[in-house]
């Protein structure tokens, strides 16, 4: 699933390409994909209607349209935004087997295509008036990468419980799921299965000094591209490379040899050294 790295990369993407564009008409082979109105109503309502800016709300991708709407655009498990459809010959990700999967098209005033791929099908697309939107994301918690997300914050929203869970919670801050828990709790020498109330305060603050050093290194690399993430042109998120825990079970630990395991936490698959993350 497209994490707070990748959600924001493609909105960075998106904002150099289609910023300003208008949107002319859609098409979709999946219609359950559209959430708060009938297809029908969508693509009626969709047409020229402007796009004034791009942002990201934890894993939400939301465009800022004209007449007062907004596109709210939730990726879940597998998809991705292609800029063109196709990336041009020769490109990184034009034989990717995963730029293949497109569910939805969207034409734009500029003769282009901004194509929506989603081997699951699970992608949430709404179209929504301000209170609409603001009711959508209300229970989000705090981004992680904010200048006021401080240490005391971060201590404050923690509830209890395995902190795994916790740090993918996106109602106690936003952001993180599998693949940057794992990393996080790594880079903290923290059990994934180790409860929050028995979480010393150096913990804590190795927990919070992680969540924000990952992130940002994740950002950038353009995210990471284990499984089906793509950005914008095709191409993928290479932070991948820099991977100390996730993916790695029946490799030795980059800190101290001993060898990752993978543990189901939570239907989670979750990987961890169990010499440097003593539960």
């Amino acid at each position: 699933m497209p994490e707070l790295p990748e959600v924001q990369t493609t909105v960075s993407g998106l904002k150099s390409k289609v910023l300003n564009r208008t949107f002319v008409d859609v098409w979709t082979d999946t219609e359950k994909l559209f959430k708060n109105m009938s297809f029908g109503d969508f693509r009626k309502e969709i047409k020229n209607k402007k796009i004034k800016d791009i942002r990201r709300r934890g894993k939400n991708l939301i465009f800022e349209l004209s007449e007062e709407y907004f596109l709210l655009v939730h990726l879940k498990m597998t998809g991705h935004f292609l800029y063109d459809e196709c990336p041009p010959a020769g490109g990184q990700g034009q034989e990717d087997s995963m730029n293949r999967f497109i569910r939805a098209r969207f034409f734009l005033d500029n003769d282009k295509v901004l194509a929506l791929s989603d081997l699951r099908k699970f992608a949430k697309i709404e179209l929504l008036k301000k209170e609409e939107l603001d009711k959508e994301l209300e229970l989000l918690g705090p981004e992680p990468l904010e200048k006021d997300f401080t240490f005391e914050k971060f201590k404050k929203v923690l509830k209890k419980g395995k902190i795994k869970q916790i740090l993918m919670n996106q109602n106690i801050f936003v952001g993180v799921g599998n693949i940057y828990a794992d990393e996080i709790l790594w880079q903290a020498e923290v059990h994934p299965e180790k409860n929050v109330l028995d979480l010393s305060e150096k913990e804590l603050k190795k927990i919070y000094l992680a969540t924000k050093d990952i992130l940002l290194e994740a950002l950038k690399f353009g995210g990471t591209s284990t499984s089906d993430y793509r950005n914008i042109e095709g191409g993928r998120g290479t932070f991948e490379k820099k991977l100390k825990a996730y993916q790695r079970q029946g490799q030795k630990c980059f800190r101290c040899g001993t060898i990752i395991k993978r543990k189901k936490i939570a239907q989670r698959g979750t990987h961890f050294c169990p010499t440097c993350q003593k539960l």
